[in-house]
């Protein structure tokens, strides 16, 4: 509940400056006028009809439902491509002195490229749809996901090894019961971090790439000066950012209680 205490302060300053006369409504609209055009785009366009669907897969037919399902889909997608391919590299390098001289250079000169930049080459291989959002996406996953996964392995501790080996561990032992959860945090860490930038990344890539999903939705409210209707969607991707962070937090804590400790 305390958490909840910033945003109603700051919803309800915001509602007296607009009720004020202080903001173009046309620019920021009032945050009642917000919710208003949220829940049109929530709900479909027909009536309800009881007699003809029922009340779940009637709500499930509007149009914000549609939108955040297609962008949803897309960032589960990419970002298990992108850190399905990572978390194996990542432990790879982690573990091994020559591997991690092997791959570096090159992981090192293709990190700090957005994964923005690729948007041209994207389209260009992959034309338009599902196909380069997914890419942008899986390349925006990748690199957290590694760089967490190299330093969790890179870090764990000499006492940790040395008492494996002394009681018998061979390489493949070591690895999975010693180096693999001893860096799962880190790894989690990584995974955290890829989730939320595959969102940043999703929302680009459907201004430009896609005709679906609350990216493409947003930039057409732009086109038509439907501020209230790019809030909304703005305030829906929080929202289920919000709900995704809170899932990777909960299994951060079910996979690492061991870590944390049972009264943490």
């Amino acid at each position: 509940m305390r958490g909840a205490v910033i945003p109603v302060l700051v919803l309800a300053l915001w509602q007296g400056l607009a009720a004020g006369g202080v903001f173009n409504p046309e620019v920021l609209p009032a945050p009642l006028a917000v919710a208003v055009r949220w829940w049109a785009y929530l709900t479909p366009d027909q009536p309800f009809d009881p007699t003809r669907d029922g009340f779940l897969s009637w709500l499930l037919s509007g149009e914000m439902v549609g939108d955040a399902a297609a962008s949803l889909y897309r960032v589960l997608v990419g970002f298990a491509i992108g850190a399905g391919l990572a978390l194996p590299l990542g432990l790879a390098m982690g573990a091994s002195r020559l591997a991690f001289e092997v791959f570096n250079p090159l992981v090192q000169v293709l990190r700090p490229i957005p994964p923005i930049a690729y948007i041209p080459l994207a389209i260009l291989w992959f034309g338009l749809g599902n196909p380069p959002a997914i890419f942008l996406i899986s390349i925006g996953a990748f690199f957290p996901v590694l760089m967490n996964t190299i330093a969790g392995v890179q870090t764990v501790d000499g006492i940790y090894i040395r008492a494996a080996r002394n009681l018998g561990a061979g390489p493949v032992t070591l690895f999975l019961r010693v180096m693999l959860p001893a860096a799962m945090p880190y790894i989690l860490a990584g995974a955290r971090i890829g989730v939320g930038t595959a969102f940043i990344v999703v929302i680009v890539s459907e201004m430009i790439a896609v005709n679906s999903g609350l990216g493409y939705r947003i930039l057409e409210a732009r086109e038509y000066f439907w501020s209230d209707k790019i809030i909304a969607g703005m305030l829906t991707i929080g929202l289920i950012g919000l709900a995704i962070d809170s899932f990777m937090t909960r299994l951060s804590d079910v996979l690492l209680v061991w870590h944390r400790g049972p009264d943490s």
